[in-house]
């Protein structure tokens, strides 16, 4: 199959990609993954961002050809604007400028390609006072309270995974902006500039938090509601065996339910939504979690509406019932990984392609006439 033809939903859209770090390549993933057909554009020796490993390890690398060309020089940035001609779409995540500073800004790139969704994605955005300032997932989620919301009460706030910054606030609002403009490019022949910022796009995911501020009902407070590690029946335990487990009882139905399993009277615990006795009741959770092993637990809760679940190590998810039958893992090439995500019932996407070595122009020749690329290779050779 050639990758024009790849499986998916978005089989047939076209994507350049420029070769960066964090939400680009998350970005460039999911799109190939439903099907698109992504070309990375790489410098001839990738950045060094300090993290050494096997290519074939670089799993959001996944789904694409890769080719190599120095933007600094004058011919190899004019191929770049020759293959940007034929997509759909453009992923870059540099700073404000630096695509211009090469001749492949939006408006030569455009000029190209005038249906062309050009898409940029960075932690500030294109323009305000920190928009040339380097920046990474924690501090994008300090400057817009996301950050000061986690974490448990009269501490510091947590270091999280970059999940919620580069991933979510930045390669999902980039891809369901690129998709976003491919369909209104379709209906207009009208192409035009998608600016996901990192904090624009948490903003948006914050709205949830700030109703319930704005509403009175979640305290600005670390650690003292119902969803920060405040309420002892949505937090995690210790078990018998180190190991963990999680409760997320809210609803009074469930948590009446986990009781009755955990083998503890509804008499003996304050009223569930007494804030002044969370510390008491999560004592009494703590001591009766500890008489058992966290697979013991998870065995009692297995077939129940407790909300109550076993805290699993990756290589443990891997082997879990439910995350088999779901197959949300696929195996590429020898390496267990997240499948693409999320599922399709008529245009089912297929097992992704391992990351793979920068290939030749001449791998090219679904996107551009294979005359066109020998005499670039002329050009670049001479």
């Amino acid at each position: 199959m050639t990758h024009s033809g790849k499986a998916g939903p978005l089989s047939g859209v076209r994507v350049v990609e420029f070769a960066g770090i964090g939400p680009a390549p998350m970005c460039g993933m999911l799109l190939s993954d439903l099907g698109a057909d992504v070309v990375r554009i790489d410098r001839p020796s990738p950045a060094d961002v300090g993290i050494k490993r096997p290519l074939e390890t670089n799993f959001i690398l996944r789904g694409r050809r890769t080719i190599k060309l120095d933007l600094k020089q004058p011919r190899h940035a004019s191929f770049a604007l020759d293959l940007i001609g034929y997509a759909d779409c453009l992923i870059e995540g540099f700073r404000p400028g630096v695509m211009e500073r090469l001749g492949l800004g939006p408006e030569a790139a455009m000029r190209r390609n005038p249906r062309l969704v050009y898409g940029r994605v960075t932690g500030w955005g294109q323009e305000g006072p920190l928009s040339l300032n380097a920046g990474h997932d924690i501090n994008y989620i300090a400057i817009t309270g996301a950050l000061d919301a986690m974490g448990r009460k009269g501490e510091r706030p947590p270091v999280p995974l970059n999940l919620v910054g580069d991933f979510a606030g930045g390669a999902m609002f980039l891809a369901i902006g690129l998709l976003a403009g491919v369909l209104d490019a379709r209906a207009s022949g009208k192409g035009q500039v998608v600016d996901a910022a990192i904090v624009d796009g948490l903003t948006a995911m914050m709205n949830s938090i700030n109703g319930l501020r704005t509403g009175g009902v979640f305290s600005k407070e670390r650690g003292s509601n119902i969803l920060d590690s405040g309420a002892y029946f949505y937090d995690t335990y210790a078990c018998a065996d180190g190991k963990f487990v999680a409760v997320g009882a809210i609803e009074p139905k469930f948590y009446a339910e986990m009781l009755e399993r955990l083998g503890v009277p509804l008499e003996r615990m304050p009223p569930q939504n007494e804030r002044s006795r969370w510390d008491e009741a999560r004592a009494v959770l703590a001591e009766v979690f500890k008489t058992k092993t966290r697979d013991e637990w998870a065995g009692i809760f297995a077939d129940s509406d407790a909300c109550v679940s076993a805290v699993l190590s990756l290589e443990e998810s891997f082997a879990d019932p439910h995350m088999s039958e779901r197959r949300a893992y696929v195996d590429v090439n020898g390496f267990t990984q997240g499948a693409p995500a999320p599922k399709f019932s008529r245009t089912e996407p297929a097992n992704p392609s391992p990351p793979a070595e920068a290939v030749p122009l001449s791998a090219l020749n679904d996107w551009m006439p294979a005359s066109d690329l020998d005499e670039w290779q002329q050009k670049f050779d001479s």
